[in-house]
C-alpha cells in the first residue's frame, strides 16, 4: 500500500509543536488558509459549527493562518490563537503562520494546489480558500474564499 503524499507532510501547530499529517489518516480533512482581520474572518464560526457537528463522524478542520493577502494576519501565533478562541470558540487544530503562494509556499499548500488547481490557475487568491480531502488523503474538492462553510456541508456529508 502506498501512503498518500499528504500524509508524509508535517507542519508546526500554533503552539509550535510539529504535527505529522499522518495523524489525520482515515479522517475527512478540510484545510483552510485563515486570517483574523479579513472580511471573511466570521467564517471561523461556520467552520467551528461544521467541526462540532461532524468531528465525531471523522471530520477534522486544519486552520493555517496566512499574512499574504492584504496583511490581514499581522499578529504572532499567541495573538492568533487568542483571537480564534475568544471571538469564535475555535477548537479545531490551528497551525503556525504559513505562506500559501510564492517561493516560500508551505509544502502542504504546494501539494494541495498541485492536486486541485483553482479557477484561474493553481495559486490561492485570498484568505479562506478551502481544500477537502477524503479519508485516503486525496484532495476531492477546492472551495473559493467566498464559499461559506454552511455551503460545504452538502459535499462533506457525501464523503464522511
Amino acid at each position: 500500500m502506498t501512503i498518500n503524499k499528504f500524509y508524509s507532510l508535517s507542519a508546526n501547530s500554533i503552539q509550535n509543536q510539529e504535527i505529522k499529517m499522518e495523524a489525520f489518516a482515515g479522517k475527512t480533512i478540510l484545510v483552510v488558509n485563515t486570517a483574523s482581520k479579513c472580511g471573511l474572518t466570521p467564517q471561523y464560526a461556520g467552520l467551528e459549527n461544521l467541526y462540532q457537528k461532524y468531528k465525531d463522524k471523522g471530520l477534522v478542520i486544519l486552520g493555517f493562518p496566512c499574512n499574504q493577502f492584504g496583511k490581514q494576519e499581522p499578529g504572532d501565533e499567541a495573538s492568533i490563537a487568542n483571537n480564534c478562541l475568544r471571538n469564535y470558540g475555535v477548537s479545531f487544530p490551528m497551525f503556525a503562520k504559513v505562506d500559501v503562494n510564492g517561493s516560500g509556499t508551505h509544502p502542504i499548500f504546494s501539494h494541495l494546489k498541485s492536486e486541485k488547481g483553482g479557477f484561474l490557475g493553481s495559486s490561492i487568491k485570498w484568505n479562506f480558500t478551502k481544500f477537502m480531502l477524503n479519508k485516503e488523503g486525496k484532495v476531492v474538492e477546492r472551495f473559493s474564499p467566498t464559499t461559506k462553510p454552511e455551503e460545504i456541508e452538502k459535499y462533506l456529508v457525501r464523503i464522511l
